[in-house]
């Protein structure tokens, strides 16, 4: 199980040729990097001492009696600077200087991939540029001060809807005109290959710590394990340490109005060939998601994969699901989740409503300081209805 998806994964570019050579020498690069034991020693010290990994596996016991099951929730919330993004910033940033690149340039949705970025290469003392929608920016105005506050060169993109996946056209336009002298550090499994395995392989450790710790817990692999998915990196990165395991259910929770693997059709998209969201006349359509880390019209192709096979299924969550699910997580725990976690909550609860007693895990990708304003103006348009 996984065969299509890897080879998914590892499609051909569909891209200008003019990256053909980028791609080969970053392909060649981040496999001699993660070959090489001094650097791997270094990148385990980083996500330890500078990440603050591992994170905790914490059992929601309120939340479990509110949903009927045995919750446990994998807190990548707590990863330094609040999400699971910095995993892989800090990652490919050492991979960067690793190969004598000095200059990163990336792009971001909701931010969290944004700041990751901002404070690994504030750490490593590279040179940054971030690409961010102009709405984006507005809506998560506190990330783009946290960049910026990192020493990030903030560049706000006006072009089409103005949200992430005009972020990501950006960053590979500038990329294809500087690759010679930039590094691009892509935040999801998302793009053309070595990408979306560079980016997986980056994201590994969140399901490899969730394994060990649920067998010390239970002795026992869960029933099913959520997570959010716009690109998909978190949701990659837990369901790649359980993939194997057949009786273990993978629900990968969208946003309902940017839900690609629920309503998408294969197409091309950044380099990848993937599920898309597109118009009658094939058109990339445009999306909606409370969430900007989730307003996105495709997803990584190694999840588009699992999803062909049947190993993968989804759920396509309201925003009025998102937000109540964020209210319970909030009183019953004392843990204000993402925005985009929320929909993992939400998709969690839909499921054990109709399985009852189950154990299992939530991916909690990032915390909610950020959605605080898109929370507050969600809650009061609700009250004036």
């Amino acid at each position: 199980m996984g065969d299509l998806a890897l080879e998914m994964e590892k499609n051909i570019t569909y891209l200008t040729p003019l990256l053909d050579n980028a791609l080969k020498n970053l392909e060649k690069g981040f496999n001699q990097f993660i070959s090489d034991p001094t650097e791997v020693k270094k990148l385990s010290c980083l996500l330890k001492d500078f990440a603050g990994r591992e994170t905790a596996l914490h059992e929601a016991k309120n939340l479990g009696k509110l949903y009927n099951g045995k919750i446990f929730l994998k807190r990548e919330d707590l990863v330094h600077g609040g999400a699971h993004k910095l995993n892989n910033a800090i990652a490919q940033c050492s991979l960067a200087k690793f190969m004598g690149i000095k200059n990163v340039i990336a792009e971001t949705g909701a931010g969290q991939h944004g700041v990751a970025t901002a404070m690994a290469c504030a750490n490593l003392k590279l040179s940054l540029q971030i690409f961010q929608g102009e709405i984006d920016v507005q809506r998560q105005y506190l990330n783009a001060l946290r960049m910026k506050l990192f020493g990030a060169h903030l560049i706000p993109v006006t072009d089409g809807s103005k949200k992430l996946k005009e972020a990501v056209n950006a960053a590979m336009r500038f990329w294809v005109a500087n690759y010679q002298n930039h590094f691009y550090c892509l935040g999801s499994i998302v793009g053309p290959h070595p990408y979306p395995s560079i980016v997986r392989h980056f994201q590994k450790v969140i399901g490899n710590e969730s394994r060990k710790q649920i067998l010390e817990k239970t002795s026992l692999l869960p029933s099913a394990i959520f997570a959010c998915i716009g690109g998909g990196s978190n949701a990659a990165g837990i369901f790649s340490a359980f993939v194997s395991d057949e009786s273990v259910k993978l629900v990968g929770c969208e946003a309902a109005g940017a839900a690609s693997l629920s309503h998408g059709a294969m197409g091309v998209l950044h380099g990848m060939e993937t599920f898309i969201l597109q118009t009658s006349n094939r058109q990339i359509a445009e999306t909606h998601s409370i969430s900007a880390g989730l307003d996105y019209p495709a997803v990584g192709p190694w999840l588009a994969g699992l999803k062909q096979e049947n190993r993968l299924q989804t759920q396509a969550i309201l925003d009025e699901e998102c937000i109540q699910s964020l209210n319970e997580l909030a009183t019953e725990e004392g843990i204000l989740c993402a925005l985009e976690s929320a929909h993992a909550v939400a998709g969690a609860k839909k499921y054990l409503a109709n399985n009852p007693g189950e154990t299992i895990i939530i991916c909690l990708s990032g915390r909610g300081d950020k959605d605080l304003d898109t929370i507050s103006n969600f809650k009061n348009k609700s009250e004036l209805k």
